[in-house]
């Protein structure tokens, strides 16, 4: 969604508020099964001292996958964003800031690059998910697997030592 800036441009103080719905197919990572509803953001552009500062939220209600359990679950993000705006940013500068195209911004591209950027990079179903068997699998939030203990082979050696002690 392309915001006309041209009005709040050379006025400090000026605001331009924006409500948008972002396009679900530029916001994909890695655990995300799907979107359960539609990605909006709304919030405005102020000019504060000839910078350009865009705030406002991204709402999303999705469903995404344990990263140690591989179960999925619903999921819903009410990310605050902030981004700051201008029309020539210096070299030094443009890390920082988002440019301008013109007097305007495609504010769709600000949110979607803040979205991806503030999106967990890990997500768990529960605090304390105990993810799955690394023999058989088995979902160990369900219960114990019976696979036992299992003993690393480098340290096989070790083992028998142990049992050697106790059988005297």
């Amino acid at each position: 969604m392309y915001l006309d800036l041209h009005e709040i441009i050379e006025m400090p103080g000026g605001s331009v508020p924006f409500r948008c719905e972002l396009d679900r197919e530029r916001l994909e990572f890695p655990a995300l099964e799907e979107f359960t509803g539609p990605v909006t953001a709304e919030g405005a552009v102020k000019n504060t001292a000839g910078l350009l500062e865009l705030a406002g939220a991204v709402h999303a209600d999705m469903a995404v996958r344990c990263d140690r359990c591989a179960r999925v679950f619903p999921r819903s993000i009410d990310l605050p964003v902030s981004a700051a705006l201008k029309a020539d940013p210096d070299e030094d500068d443009y890390a920082d800031l988002f440019p301008l195209d013109g007097d305007g911004v495609d504010v769709s591209d600000v949110l979607e690059t803040c979205f991806i950027l503030a999106m967990d990079q890990k997500f768990l179903c529960r605090e304390d998910c105990a993810g799955l068997c690394p023999v058989c699998g088995k979902d160990l939030n369900e219960g114990p697997c019976g696979c036992g203990k299992q003993i690393d082979p480098r340290m096989a050696v070790l083992s028998q030592l142990l049992d050697d002690i106790q059988e005297v």
